[in-house]
Parts: C-alpha cells; structure tokens; sequence
C-alpha cells in the first residue's frame, strides 16, 4: 500500500499544480495606503462645477465642503501613516469620468457630489456619509415649474448617468415623463433653463441653490417646492479595505473633534446653519475607536 502512495505522489503533485494554474489565486485589492507611503503623494479627485461641495475657488483653486474634507482626510493619512511630508495632487473629474479615475487608480479618493448607492457599491468603495441631499429642480420664475407632476412633457435638462437622471426616468411610473434634454455639467444645465433651451433642471438640490445664488445679478430663476429623492453622499474609492478604514478614522475625527463647525462654517454662507438631518449625520458618524 505504502508503495502504490509513492507511486501516486507524481500524480497528485502534477494534479495539483495543474489546478493551481487552471485556478489562479484571486486578486487581492490595490494597496493604496502602500502607495501613497512609497510616493508620499495622494491624488485626489474633485468636480469643478458641484457647487458648493467641490468647485474652483476665484483662485483657479480646488475648494468646497467635499474638499475641505479631503483636505482633512489627507492630513490625517499623513499622520497614520507616520509620513514626514504628503503631497496632494488634485485631478479634476466630471460624472462620467469619477467612477472610471477611482477604478483605474488615476485618483486615490474623488472629493465631490457623489451619491452612494448599492450599484455604484459593486465596483467601488465609499466612506461613511458626509451629507444628506435630495434631488430637485429649477425653472425660469416667468414660467414656473413648483411641483414634479409638472415636469410631464416638459424639456428637462439632466446629467447621463447621474442618480438624477435615474430617478427622472422613475417617475413613468406616476405618469410623468419629461423629454430629457441632456447637459454635461451643472453650469450647462442651468444656462439650458435660461437661454430656453430647456424648461428646467434638475440635479440635487443645494448644489441647484449655488449655481442660483452665484449666478448673475437679478437672476430669475425658481426653485421647485419638491425634493424628487433623497441621497446620502460619501468620499469614493478603489475597493480596499484598509483604505476605506483609514477614510473612515480621519472623517470620525473630524466629527468627534468639532473640526466639522470649521468646515461647515469655511465653505456655507454666513448664517447658514446644518439641518437637524445633517448634524445626525455628524453624531451618527463619530465614531469612537
């Protein structure tokens, strides 16, 4: 018996490896904290038109609330990691390019608008939230669109492949279909309402606010009275683990520190103030280590 085993171990070994190479162990995740320690660089992602989460400030430079955030986050992973110096590099992105930057490595963590959900989840990572917002619209104030039962038959600017978008084409269902007129950023979208090329836009509701506020002077635009979906918001990432841990402790330090008051103060208007949704959303996600 012994010498038919003997006999048998070429075989089995040769199995073996030959189910090794049919079978070829799964990738493990990208080991981003790894290669921002190596070169003591972190790229990160921002959209230039989502005010006031990330836009270009008067300077040509990257700011915002998601922003700020980063910035914060960056500092904290330099610290973590016990880094003498790291560099931030900012690589702007738009809504069709974000996903494919963070997948492809081209940035680290993309600082923006973006909304977090359970189909985005499936081919990346997201932080813990950093922001509640409900999608909504905007229309010219001598042809005011209130409610979203008005949208039907009505030109509406939107983003392909935003979460807007999705929910616009989920209102079929309450027999409301607008006629999709398609724009590549927010600042396209509400030049379509003003120079009538749409009847109205929509995207997420505070960003809606900004773009109304910081336009021109006398501007004549309406805010709609109805939130077409809620969202959260969240940093996005490669799928890793101990990335998203690493996010995850500088935003909780954020929170529980009090540094958030800055933030919220630095990039809001004088006066404003967090909703009671959004400082639940502070309290929820300090977390204790």
């Amino acid at each position: 018996m012994t010498s038919r085993f003997l006999a048998l171990v070429p075989l089995l070994l040769t199995s073996m490896l030959l189910g090794a190479c049919a079978n070829p162990p799964a990738a493990t995740a990208k080991d981003t904290l790894a290669r921002i320690s190596q070169t003591q660089t972190i790229r990160l992602g921002f959209r230039e038109d989502a005010k006031p989460f990330a836009f270009r400030g008067p300077d040509g430079a990257p700011t915002g609330y998601s922003v700020e955030l980063c910035k914060r986050v960056a500092g904290s992973l330099k610290s973590q990691l016990g880094l003498a110096k790291l560099d931030v590099q900012w690589v702007p992105v738009t809504v069709a390019s974000r996903m494919p930057a963070v997948i492809d490595g081209t940035v680290d963590l993309e600082c923006g608008s973006t909304s977090r959900t359970l189909g985005r989840e499936r081919q990346v990572d997201f932080s813990n939230t950093i922001w509640v917002e409900g999608a909504s619209f905007v229309s010219p104030s001598s042809k005011p669109l209130a409610r979203a039962v008005e949208l039907n038959g009505k030109r509406v600017g939107v983003i392909p492949g935003s979460t807007t978008e999705k929910v616009l084409k989920g209102l079929s269902e309450r027999g409301i279909v607008p006629v999709f007129v398609t724009v590549q950023t927010h600042t396209d979208g509400i030049a379509a309402v003003r120079d009538g090329r749409a009847d109205a836009y929509a995207t997420d509701r505070l960003i809606l606010v900004g773009e109304v506020l910081g336009g021109p002077a006398g501007s004549t635009l309406r805010l709609s009275d109805d939130y077409l979906s809620m969202e959260t918001y969240s940093l996005m990432m490669r799928r890793d683990p101990d990335m998203r841990l690493a996010v995850n402790r500088a935003l909780a330090e954020v929170y529980r520190s009090g540094e958030i008051v800055n933030v919220f103060r630095q990039t809001f208007p004088s006066g404003t103030v967090p909703s009671p949704l959004i400082e639940a959303v502070y309290v929820l996600n300090a977390l204790p280590e």
